[in-house]
C-alpha cells in the first residue's frame, strides 16, 4: 500500500492530500530515510511522522484497504512518542 494511503487509512493523518504533503516536505521515514508519498509500506516498517514539535514512531502490523474508525489503531505499534517542547 502507498505510504500516504497508509497513513489515511490508518488515521495517523486525516486527509491524504496532508499525508502527501507531509512526505514531499520529508516529515516522513520509512526504516529511517526520507520516503515518498509513493512508497510501499508493507508490514514490519517503521514510520517516523514529524508534527511540528513532535515526533511519532510507529510500527507498521496490518495492511488493508480499509477499516472502521474503532479499529485504525490495530494496523499500527506505537512505538515512541516525542514532544521536542
Amino acid at each position: 500500500m502507498r505510504l500516504d494511503k497508509f497513513l489515511k487509512v490508518s488515521r495517523i493523518i486525516k486527509r491524504r492530500t496532508v499525508a502527501g504533503e507531509a512526505c514531499e516536505r520529508q516529515r516522513v521515514f520509512v526504516n529511517g530515510n526520507p520516503a515518498k508519498p509513493g512508497k510501499d509500506v508493507k508490514p514490519g516498517d517503521t514510520i517516523d511522522v514529524h508534527f511540528g514539535t513532535n515526533t511519532l514512531k510507529i510500527k507498521v502490523l496490518l495492511i488493508t484497504e480499509t477499516v472502521r474508525k474503532e479499529e485504525a489503531g490495530s494496523m499500527y505499534e506505537v512505538l515512541e512518542e516525542k514532544s521536542r517542547a
